[in-house]
């Protein structure tokens, strides 16, 4: 893929009203999904959960592109179409998550880092070959009593850029996530400086290492306050956070941001990403690539029976409508009334 068509596919990847759909669990993520509706997390259950969403009429409406697992990618739908093939064939474009996930990070109590660097390029060369055309790697930064620590940050900045540069090499579109938790106590100001500490590392660490921008998307976490903190911050102070750490730190050659929803109900994210857009004035796409929020509502629908298939669809696909609307400052809570 050359310069241009990596800035095409990231483009792509964020178009007016679409947004990514994260379904990238991992077996053991899958595994806890699947045990909040009494289901075994078996190849068969995993197959047949994905083509449920993918082959939701009229997704790519709302779903430009889907991040898969590894096992996704080179699993085939009930009739024996591959996974990518099935998306793209639907206007959706297929992606992948890189990284081999996260460890402690050796000297740094309390801290991770991401692991998946050792054999990278031949990875990322097979799933090109499987119909790939982005991929996805994410950092953990967690907030507490003296972290983030400057090493933690740097070390999971550079890996960030070594991904992405690896993944330019290769010709896809690296999506760089540099998730900073909410979990903990901390405040709406607290987690504003260390997002932006974060971001301002992950994008030198991007320069230093030639990753082309414009072929470039941010995954990017929310500025909320930590879920226990006693003051939760509201809907629009978290837009206007947000928005403020981003113009700080992301250079206007990306040609999008997409959030992350981080643990925040279907509903909640929503609102936000919608209070974000109507701001406005942002030189980059403000889009979605949320996982649960998406898909909460229509697994439990789903139920892993087959006969729920068609309702647990129309779940889903009200839910992606909603977050399409957000993705455009058009979202009004009273839509939720009509799935309803």
């Amino acid at each position: 893929m050359s310069k241009g068509e990596l800035e095409a596919t990231a483009r792509a990847l964020v178009p007016s009203g679409g947004g990514i759909l994260a379904a990238d669990e991992s077996m053991g993520t899958i595994t806890k999904r699947f045990a909040d509706i009494g289901l075994e997390p078996t190849a068969e259950s995993r197959r047949a959960y994905r083509e449920m969403l993918f082959t939701t009429p009229d997704l790519s409406d709302f779903v430009s592109g889907v991040i898969l697992y590894e096992e996704t990618l080179k699993t085939a739908a009930n009739g024996g179409v591959p996974f990518p093939r099935l998306l793209a064939d639907r206007g959706m474009i297929p992606g992948v998550k890189a990284d081999a996930g996260l460890v402690s990070l050796a000297g740094f109590p309390g801290e991770q880092i991401t692991e998946g660097l050792d054999g990278l390029r031949a990875r990322l060369e097979a799933y090109r070959e499987r119909g790939a055309r982005f991929a996805k790697w994410r950092a953990a930064i967690a907030i507490g009593d003296g972290i983030p620590t400057r090493g933690c940050i740097h070390a999971n900045a550079h890996a960030l850029a070594r991904y992405a540069a690896r993944c330019q090499e290769v010709g896809l579109v690296p999506i760089v996530e540099p998730e900073v938790l909410m979990d903990g106590v901390h405040t709406i100001e607290r987690c504003e400086e260390v997002t932006e500490r974060v971001l301002r590392s992950v994008f030198s660490e991007l320069g230093e290492h030639r990753v082309n921008l414009e072929g470039t998307l941010l995954k990017a976490s929310m500025v909320l306050s930590g879920v226990d903190c006693p003051a939760q911050a509201g809907v629009e102070e978290v837009a206007e956070a947000t928005v403020r750490c981003l113009r700080r730190t992301v250079p206007a050659s990306i040609p999008g941001v997409v959030f992350l929803s981080g643990g925040q109900s279907p509903e909640l994210s929503t609102l936000h990403l919608n209070a974000m857009n109507r701001i406005g004035g942002s030189p980059w796409e403000l889009s979605y690539s949320y996982g649960r929020a998406l898909q909460d509502p229509a697994r439990a629908a789903w139920n892993g029976q087959a006969a729920n298939v068609a309702a647990a669809q129309k779940v889903f696909y009200h839910r992606a409508s909603c977050n399409s609307a957000a993705r455009d400052g058009r979202y009004v809570p009273e839509m939720e009334g009509i799935a309803a």
